[in-house]
Parts: C-alpha cells; structure tokens; sequence
C-alpha cells in the first residue's frame, strides 16, 4: 500500500459511493472491486463506512466530503498507530451503546457519541451504527465541534470522561463562557 496519495483514492471511493447510492444501487457488496477492497481493509475502515457516507450525502447532502475524509483520517491514524494495523475483532452491538436520551453532567446525547467515538476509532461498530449519523451531527453542530476533532479528543482523552465534558461545555454556546 502506498500511503503518499490515499487521500486521493479515499475521496475517489466516496464519489463512487455517493454516485452509486444516487443511482440506487444500495447493493454495498456489488460497490467495489478486490483491489478497492484490499485498499479500505488495509486502511481500516469499512465497506459499511462508505455506504453510510454515500447514502447519506445522496439522500441529505451531509456529511461533506471533508468532513467524511477528517473522521477515516482520524480512523486510519488510530488503526496504523495504535493498533499496528490490526483489528481489535471485537463489534459494538447497537443495544450495547447508551441510549440516544441519556445525558453526562445535563448533557444529552455525550455519553452516546463517547462511545460511539471510541467504537469508531477501534474500528468496532457494527453495520447497524454510523459515526456521524444525523444524530451526531445535531449534537456536533449544536455545541460547535467538528466531527474529527471530537474522534481526536476521545482518544486523547479517552480515560477523562470529565475533560471532554469540560471541552464540550467550552463549546457550547449555552454555556460557554463569556
């Protein structure tokens, strides 16, 4: 694998998928070849990553392709570095994320998109969850934090549930200070 210009075939691989979900194939197993798949895996990520991307920009136009090429960079940069390359092989099942209502110190949605920060780094969620799904995106524009910088704070602070709480609350317009 050369690392130099993946960049490049990422947003090649998301075009397509957008194009191919636009089209309405939704047949995800049918969307790419060996070679591209030997690319996603080498990388990290998943085919279930780029039929969300796809899907999602062509039925709402969001996320942006810079947005879904910051969050896999952060994907890739954790699964090169940190885990060598290699897969945990464990899966995040959606019953085992905290629900969509549950609040850390009053703020709702947090502990949800920790977790799902941290299963999206890992590589371990399921096909059933997105990182940066509409949910997501609602509590990353509501308190002012970019998708990948979130991904990036999760792992920097992954054992200080109280440090992302306070970095969330800087954010927020409701209570950031003044």
């Amino acid at each position: 694998m050369t690392h130099y210009h993946y960049q490049d075939r990422f947003k090649k691989l998301y075009q397509k998928s957008v194009e191919l979900y636009r089209s309405g194939n939704t047949n995800k197993a049918s969307w790419f070849d060996a070679e591209e798949l030997a690319f996603i895996k080498a990388n990290g990520w998943r085919v279930q990553d780029f039929f969300d991307y796809g899907e999602d920009q062509a039925t709402g136009g969001e996320p942006s392709y810079e947005i879904a090429q910051s969050i896999e960079q952060a994907r890739r940069d954790y699964f090169l570095h940190m885990q060598n390359g290699k897969r945990s092989g464990k899966t995040i099942d959606a019953s085992e994320l905290p629900p969509k209502d549950a609040e850390m110190d009053g703020i709702v949605w947090l502990p949800r998109i920790i977790q799902k920060a941290i299963g999206k780094l890992r590589g371990e969620l399921c096909e059933d969850i997105m990182y940066c799904c509409g949910g997501d995106r609602h509590f990353l524009q509501t308190h002012d934090i970019h998708p990948a910088e979130f991904l990036r704070l999760v792992w920097a602070k992954v054992d200080e549930p109280e440090a992302i709480v306070d970095f969330v609350k800087t954010r927020s317009p409701e209570t950031a200070p003044a």
